[in-house]
């Protein structure tokens, strides 16, 4: 999860250096002094400390380091942190039970990406659509939105990003279709202009593409196997990958995660917050914490596909509670 939390008094002096680095200024600070003497930490935690450690771990795995616990980090992370990190990773099938790299393993740790991106390049050749899942993973991967939305012109914006999303598929499938038009307009910045495209980003997010394009030939992945008709095909590798972060619509209207039971709700930001009705069940690229806790990147699958996808992770139990002869008596007569 990305939680949002107070910075440190060291990046909050950081901070003000800036204002006099060329010339006199000044630093305007958005708290009071005596929260900054009080509430903020003297320096920032170390990103190993507060951060998802599956790249890191699959990384060490490859270079041959068994025994995390006992590696000498700068700053150890929470033994609890790696284990879960393990977890996931055997969850993803980069390791076996005895903790070694299996073969799937090795091929995802030749990609730069967080693990379960990897995984989901290359279980896409199974579904034949590795190009459209890489212009999606790499869409994904540069961490920032394409889409901007200028105060003047919030209508035209949300219109121009809704078209994006017409015919289905979510977040996913938008910005999959977001980059394949840009690339037919032959990567136009006219174009992005016209559609409130940044353009930097969606450069960004090229490049990103064509080094993925290298990275599969050197794993055995066909990078131009393409089928972009099939929604179902690309959300199936998407769901390969992303397995683990999976929520379903309660009782109450609310999503909460099927593993950890908690409540999650759609970001404002994707094209599913004002779908109607909305998917009894979703998979998400990642969850933000600010006032609620967010699901960003949502796309709309199917129960059925976490069985047949990952059968190790998920039982008929788990995905069986959102059909009809579980509901109570009550709804039922409603329906």
């Amino acid at each position: 999860s990305l939680m949002v939390v107070p910075i440190s008094q060291a990046a909050a002096n950081q901070r003000a250096g800036r204002a006099g680095r060329t010339q006199p200024g000044k630093c305007f600070r958005l708290f009071t002094a005596y929260s900054f003497q009080h509430e903020l930490d003297p320096n920032t935690t170390p990103e190993i400390l507060r951060t998802n450690m599956c790249n890191v771990v699959l990384m060490l795995k490859s270079l041959g380091i068994d025994n995390l616990l006992a590696f000498d980090f700068m700053d150890a992370p929470p033994p609890d942190t790696l284990i879960r990190s393990l977890e996931q990773l055997y969850a993803l099938g980069a390791l076996n039970d005895r903790g070694e790299l299996t073969k799937m393993g090795r091929r995802m740790a030749e990609f730069p990406l967080d693990p379960m991106l990897s995984k989901t390049v290359i279980v896409s050749e199974k579904y034949k659509c590795v190009s459209e899942i890489l212009s999606t993973v790499s869409m994904l991967s540069i961490g920032t939105s394409v889409f901007y939305r200028p105060k003047e012109k919030k209508v035209h914006a949300d219109t121009a990003h809704q078209n994006f999303a017409r015919g289905g598929g979510g977040d996913h499938i938008a910005l999959l279709r977001c980059y394949s038009d840009w690339a037919e307009s032959d990567y136009s910045p006219q174009w992005c202009f016209e559609n409130f495209i940044q353009v930097r980003n969606i450069r960004k997010a090229r490049d990103v593409r064509e080094q993925l394009e290298a990275l599969c030939e050197r794993v055995e992945v066909d990078p131009n196997i393409s089928n972009p008709e099939d929604v179902e095909s690309i959300l199936k590798a998407v769901t390969a990958g992303f397995f683990y972060n999976t929520a379903r619509l309660g009782r109450s209207g609310d999503y909460e995660t099927v593993k950890q039971r908690r409540t999650v709700y759609i970001h404002p930001s994707s094209v599913l917050a004002k779908e109607e009705p909305l998917p009894g069940w979703v998979c998400y690229f990642e969850l933000a914490f600010t006032s609620k806790e967010y699901m960003r990147q949502v796309a709309p699958i199917q129960s059925k596909w976490l069985v047949e996808i990952a059968p190790h992770f998920y039982q008929e139990s788990d995905v069986e509670d959102a059909k009809t002869k579980k509901m109570p008596k009550g709804m039922k007569q409603k329906r």
